[in-house]
């Protein structure tokens, strides 16, 4: 047998997910060995929600398959538990970006919503994040059900969670500006102001 697999239990610190398809598939950690991507196991990849927050520390238990041809070595999550700090947290290498609270929008990735124009939403809000340079401090992230399906599209937008719902495409940028534009760079006319 070329591949064995074995259990892992690991504690580290949520950095966030990758997509594919903009579809959660990965979760990326901080451990105290430095950073790693762990396949979440299908069971798994809507029942996040709203719950992960980056800099979270969680518990994973899952399976390693280790290539012994090749040595190469996949983790896949199949549990996530949100962990206690222990000592050796205290030690985790994370970067500043990690480290400070990363605002974010929440797009929920079921079908009801994504029938409703879910993936031209994303498509929009990575555009508008692009223009306006906000790539690096706004994340997009899909999540389950986040109710009101038949309002779909919902987003929530974090960290102030304000929910909208029957969002199209062409809302997106005035939603932006007024979520996450300084309040200096919005010219008040030109779109909607963020009361502060």
């Amino acid at each position: 047998m070329s591949k064995q697999v074995v259990n892992f239990s690991l504690e580290g610190r949520f950095l966030g997910f990758e997509f594919e398809e903009y579809k959660p598939k990965r979760l990326l950690i901080a451990t105290s060995e430095g950073e790693c991507t762990l396949k979440i196991a299908k069971s798994l990849r809507y029942s996040f929600g709203l719950r992960l927050i980056p800099g979270d520390w969680l518990q994973i238990l899952g399976e390693k398959k280790i290539d012994r041809k090749t040595g190469e070595v996949k983790l896949k999550a199949e549990q996530v538990i949100p962990a206690t700090i222990s000592q050796e947290q205290t030690s985790i290498p994370v970067a500043a970006k990690s480290a400070k609270s990363k605002a974010s929008i929440l797009v929920c990735q079921k079908s009801d919503c994504m029938k409703r124009g879910g993936k031209q939403l994303c498509q929009a809000m990575q555009a508008a994040l692009s223009d306006r340079g906000l790539t690096d401090e706004v994340s997009i992230k899909g999540t389950g059900c986040l109710k009101h399906c038949k309002a779909g599209p919902n987003i929530v937008m974090m960290p102030d969670k304000t929910r909208y719902s029957k969002v199209e495409a062409n809302q997106i940028p005035e939603l932006i500006d007024k979520h996450f534009t300084p309040e200096e760079a919005v010219k008040e006319g030109d779109f909607l102001v963020a009361a502060k």
